[in-house]
């Protein structure tokens, strides 16, 4: 019994040449035909549905980036909260330190009245000395640090300002844009299903080749009919005559020798 032979898929190239890719459309179930009115089909489904997408313009770009940076104010009203409760906790703690030195000096003061000799005498005027200096350096960071508190919640003020100005803004783009989707929704959705049963019907190989193409050109335009009956749709070049034969034949696929276009029969429109 004779050993069935498996075709070998070979791996999609973005850089192949399209003679591979044209063998592989030759190659397919349905008729050149078929996959040439496909794949004008599939263009022009992706020209309808870029048209709806340019009429959002900048829209969402400009709704992500006020999100972004929304986002980032608050991330930074947030430190600054956490930056308040620290200087909160450090007033705490300086306060905690004047009352012991207070504590120390009313003990060290209690203890002078008693002393034996001069030598006890200064060494307990040095610990007052010491205990009221450490008690002004307490005072000093206090004020320093309510003095930050205050700038902190200057910062934080126009930074939560600023949420509000950029909130009303996100809030009126997203309004517009919503009502471009709105509008352009139930069209958007028969386009892409259009373009999705479009793109079963043909191969993985000239379904690259066709998103390549695109990507390539600034009109996004993959697949153009010949223009005034000799010249490229795309690039507007003049077609050679026996190009335009086999074109007209729709036998097999033709690129563009100038843009890399592929050229179908102007009769598919």
């Amino acid at each position: 019994m004779a050993k069935k032979t498996k075709k070998i898929e070979t791996p999609i190239d973005q850089r192949e040449t399209f003679v591979s890719i044209q063998k592989s459309f030759a190659d397919s179930g349905l008729s050149v035909e078929e996959k040439l009115k496909t794949l004008y089909a599939l263009q022009q489904a992706d020209t309808e549905i870029d048209k709806i997408l340019q009429l959002r313009g900048e829209l969402p770009l400009e709704v992500e980036a006020l999100e972004n940076e929304l986002a980032d104010l608050k991330a930074k009203s947030q430190n600054i909260s956490l930056q308040i409760d620290d200087c909160n906790k450090k007033i705490t703690e300086y306060k905690h330190n004047i009352a012991e030195c207070d504590a120390q000096l009313e003990k060290y003061r209690s203890q002078i009245d008693n002393v034996a000799n001069s030598r006890e005498y200064d060494s307990l005027n040095k610990e007052i000395e010491n205990q009221g200096l450490l008690r002004a350096i307490a005072e000093k960071n206090i004020d320093e640090t309510k003095a930050a508190i205050v700038a902190k919640k200057s910062d934080m003020e126009l930074i939560k300002e600023k949420i509000a100005v950029k909130g009303e803004d996100l809030k009126a783009k997203q309004e517009e844009l919503s009502t471009i989707v709105e509008s352009t929704a139930a069209e958007e959705e028969r386009l892409r299903a259009k373009r999705e049963a479009c793109a079963e019907k043909i191969d993985a190989r000239t379904m690259s080749a066709y998103e390549r193409i695109r990507n390539s050109c600034n009109n996004k335009l993959a697949v153009v009919s010949v223009f005034n009956g000799d010249s490229c749709g795309g690039c507007f070049n003049t077609i050679p005559p026996q190009r335009l034969i086999d074109i007209a034949s729709n036998k097999k696929m033709i690129i563009c020798e100038y843009c890399g276009r592929i050229l179908v029969n102007p009769d598919f429109e």
